[in-house]
């Protein structure tokens, strides 16, 4: 684009509207530059106006044209021609600058400023993300405080009771009423992490205690979960008891069992991932609620030397979880936890934890991967990431910067132009990695960009390398749109994808509360005509994230199609992040304490 406007072609004309412009050796500088360059960047126009400047004020050549000034009437040809000797020296630079950048970069142009105070808000990406905080409160179990979901009451408040617990609280996974801890874990530190980074835009918005509320209602439960230093309860609900039912939340008859991991069946992995949670949610509540938020850092250490100490997987010690969210490693849930503690306590142990031996056996520096309530490895290269943009005193550290060097591999991968762009991606430009839950890795890629691309604005960084190209922080952002555009219903299916928002989206969304009529009795097994109904759900599951669409970019609309209509929650959360990175501009804060 840059090179197509400084062409030779581009030249010819120019030089030709001066010949036959005798008023142009008298216009204003800028106006003169607009009127023969108006294709080119505006950071070139710049360029340009100060070279001519330069030409027109000193010099050589400011005789020659003070002359060509009082000689203007009689002599308009020859003001043209001290300008056709300034555009042929200008030209050649433009020219040669041209071939450069676009050989060199993506992008066109420069970078804008770095933003400061949020900016005026970008209504779809404002509307999109009050719809989408809505299904934290179509999830959330127990008593509920303040609801406004009108088909939704009071629901399992005798979870816990087992172990004389209060576990009413937390949220259920997704379409059924199972509480998972390790994405429900996830769905708080993606959460808290958005809060962090854009808590300011979101405030701007008119949703930040939306997200608060919602955040401590996942915290709450952690802390009850938590009643013993190396005691975690991971699960509530059985599965297979769950799945055989059909009902609604408040009307559930089936037993509630409890699972949890202990000294002598460890979890690293769900241990360090609650560890996560509640050490980036501290850092939250920290100027509003001291002294929870010195509670949830308590639970947060404690569970993190379980998780260190006590090092298994969860699904091993509990095989029946691996049927649902199996765990393929705890190394990089040790690693995210970490990164968030020190973030949260500024304690260098927890630095020199993640840059030190167990970095080297965990991060798998230089080999991308997708961030997931599985992988957290992506999100820990980009949090540490943050520590290299803005903390001059440890930036240095070599490992440290292996973290940012694969969280920069990791943009290259996403970014659609770049040379060692991932091909997992549809026609139609959206990232997709699989069949199931298809949008979480193309949300949540979007999510990391958003931030990444923030951090370069905030820390005036202008470029990341990929190969032999370079990007900018304006690149990222316009991938990061890409995604949250063809989720909001620029896809071939011109549906959107978030229940609630647009006037096309999912009327069949795999939910049990959704499907089934508020006034209806049901029981266990009384609700499967619901499932089977041809009708569309009684109630709309607003800002449902459903599961996306296939390869070749079709839906099914149907509730038996879990595949593709099913939400969740952690879904839920890289959503309202990724929408809160875009729904304004800031910058975003050097530390979070």
């Amino acid at each position: 684009m840059v090179a197509k406007a400084m062409g030779q072609p581009r030249l010819i004309v120019s030089t030709a509207m001066c010949l036959h412009s005798p008023m142009a050796s008298r216009l204003p500088l800028p106006q003169l530059v607009q009127l023969h360059w108006p294709q080119f960047p505006f950071d070139l126009q710049i360029h340009i106006l100060s070279s001519v400047s330069s030409f027109r004020s000193g010099g050589l050549f400011q005789n020659h044209f003070e002359k060509l000034g009082e000689m203007g009437k009689e002599k308009k040809s020859g003001g043209c021609l001290g300008w056709f000797i300034v555009l042929i020296v200008v030209a050649a630079i433009a020219i040669a600058l041209g071939f450069t950048l676009r050989n060199k970069f993506h992008g066109g142009g420069g970078d804008a400023p770095v933003p400061g105070p949020p900016g005026a808000i970008t209504k779809k990406y404002g509307d999109a993300l009050k719809v989408a905080l809505q299904f934290f409160d179509i999830q959330k179990a127990g008593k509920l405080e303040d609801n406004d979901i009108p088909w939704r009451g009071d629901s399992a408040l005798d979870d816990g009771e087992d172990a004389k617990l209060d576990l009413s609280k937390g949220m259920y996974d997704a379409g059924d009423h199972m509480k998972f801890q390790f994405p429900m874990a996830y769905t708080a530190t993606v959460l808290s992490w958005a809060i962090l980074e854009y808590g300011d835009q979101m405030n701007a918005a008119g949703q930040l205690q939306s997200a608060k509320n919602s955040l401590k209602w996942l915290t709450d439960y952690f802390i009850n979960a938590h009643p013993e230093p190396n005691v975690l309860y991971i699960q509530v609900g059985d599965p297979d008891l769950d799945h055989k039912c059909w009902d609604r939340p408040e009307d559930m008859t089936e037993k509630r069992p409890l699972t949890q991991i202990n000294a002598s069946s460890p979890g690293s992995d769900v241990a360090a991932e609650t560890a996560a949670a509640m050490a980036a949610a501290s850092l939250v509540f920290k100027s509003t609620n001291s002294a929870y938020s010195t509670s949830l850092l308590k639970h947060a250490k404690e569970l993190f030397t379980f998780a260190d100490q006590k090092r298994g997987l969860y699904s091993k010690s509990i095989p029946e979880v691996q049927t649902y969210y199996n765990s393929t490693g705890y190394g990089d849930e040790l690693l995210w936890a970490a990164s968030w503690l020190y973030h949260a306590t500024k304690d260098h142990t927890y630095l020199d934890y993640v840059t030190g031996t167990n970095g080297e056996s965990y991060a798998n520096w230089g080999s991308p991967t997708w961030f997931s309530w599985d992988d957290k490895r992506p999100g820990t290269q980009v949090l540490l990431s943050r520590v290299s943009f803005f903390d001059s005193k440890v930036s240095s550290n070599g490992n440290l910067q292996k973290y940012r060097k694969t969280a920069e591999a990791v943009m290259c991968g996403l970014l659609p132009k770049s040379p060692t762009a991932t091909s997992s991606r549809t026609k139609s430009g959206l990232l997709w990695v699989s069949d199931w839950n298809a949008l979480q890795h193309p949300v949540a890629s979007a999510f990391l960009a958003v931030i990444y691309s923030d951090y370069m604005f905030t820390s005036r960084t202008q470029r990341i390398h990929c190969d032999s190209h370079s990007f900018s922080a304006s690149d990222l952002r316009k991938f990061a749109m890409s995604q949250a555009n063809y989720v909001l219903g620029e896809n071939p299916m011109k549906m959107s994808y978030l229940v609630g928002y647009g006037d096309k989206y999912s009327q069949f969304v795999h939910h049990r509360g959704a499907s089934i009529p508020s006034d209806a009795t049901t029981k266990c097994s009384d609700g499967w005509q619901w499932l089977e109904s041809d009708e569309p759900n009684p109630n709309v599951a607003t800002g449902a994230l459903v599961g996306g669409p296939f390869l070749n970019e079709t839906f099914v609309d149907s509730r038996n199609n879990s595949m593709q209509t099913e939400p969740s929650t952690y879904n839920s959360a890289v959503i309202v992040g990724l929408l809160s990175g875009l729904v304004t501009t800031s910058s975003v804060v050097t530390s979070f304490t």
